[in-house]
């Protein structure tokens, strides 16, 4: 499914996913199946595919959020939709699981910050979704679970993610015990950012996105890339050579011109509609 803009997207979303750009560059993407706990299935991976490189190739795009409807956040993969998946052979599998790798993918590597807005239950995959966030709220009573050996499959194309976020030791034990943790837990592991209480939830999400606006775009999509790099590589020429390029091109941008001109007259960046 591909779109020519942004608002073909929006006006083509679904009853499953709903999504609203607003007037500051905020762009929410709701995974919208409370009745299922909002597991996803191919359908469902295909619209987040779309919205996720729909926005990211939109310049009114600032920040995305991604959040979902009801009491939960997701219940990873639809089990109807997994049982189907069990009747295909082992290349229709593979061919369906690349999806799935795919929508994690444009998630992580969006130019775009992306926040990560969760309550209730996160299992198996949702867990996932989360760690590709650049930033993830949960409530003080969200649950998490990596439930994936429970029913006899593994974690496979979401460990990548998760166990850059909450650390391979950690990663090892919840991938074979699929125990229940608490958002105090996932704070401590690094899978979330902040925990609050539901009712301050919509605020403090509000308060990063808003936080982000006000930074240079093409600035954060660069410091985006490079805390990918730097923890990926070693402290050698290879990465001084990165680092030193990358600012000085920043430095000469246009975008770095603006913001360092904007500081020292003490005047709001171009890019800050605030």
């Amino acid at each position: 499914m591909t779109h020519s803009t942004l608002q073909d997207f929006i006006n083509s979303s679904t009853d499953e996913l709903v999504t609203h750009l607003d007037s500051s560059g905020v762009f929410r993407i709701c995974i919208n199946r409370p009745a299922l706990h909002n597991a996803f299935n191919d359908h469902v991976i295909a619209l987040l595919i779309s919205a996720f490189e729909s926005a990211n190739e939109n310049d009114d795009v600032r920040v995305i959020i991604l959040q979902s409807e009801g009491k939960n956040f997701s219940a990873g993969a639809d089990l109807n939709w997994m049982k189907s998946m069990a009747q295909l052979n082992l290349e229709e599998n593979k061919r369906d699981a690349a999806e799935l790798a795919r929508l994690m993918s444009v998630i992580y590597l969006s130019p775009k910050p992306v926040i990560a807005r969760t309550q209730g239950a996160s299992f198996g995959g949702a867990l996932g979704l989360i760690a590709c966030c650049d930033i993830a709220i949960a409530t003080d009573k969200a649950r998490f679970c990596l439930s994936e050996v429970k029913i006899g499959l593994v974690p496979a194309v979401i460990s990548p993610y998760v166990s850059k976020a909450i650390g391979a030791r950690a990663a090892q034990r919840y991938f074979i015990t699929a125990e229940q943790f608490s958002a105090d837990k996932a704070l401590q592991l690094g899978l979330l950012h902040e925990v609050v209480s539901a009712d301050l939830l919509d605020e403090t999400v509000d308060s990063i996105a808003n936080t982000l606006i006000a930074n240079g775009p093409q600035a954060v999509a660069e410091a985006k890339t490079l805390a990918q790099y730097v923890s990926e590589h070693p402290i050698n020429t290879d990465t001084i050579n990165y680092t030193t390029d990358l600012i000085a091109k920043i430095r000469v941008s246009a975008e770095g011109q603006e913001g360092l001109s904007a500081f020292l007259e003490k005047r709001p960046a171009n890019w800050n509609k605030s």
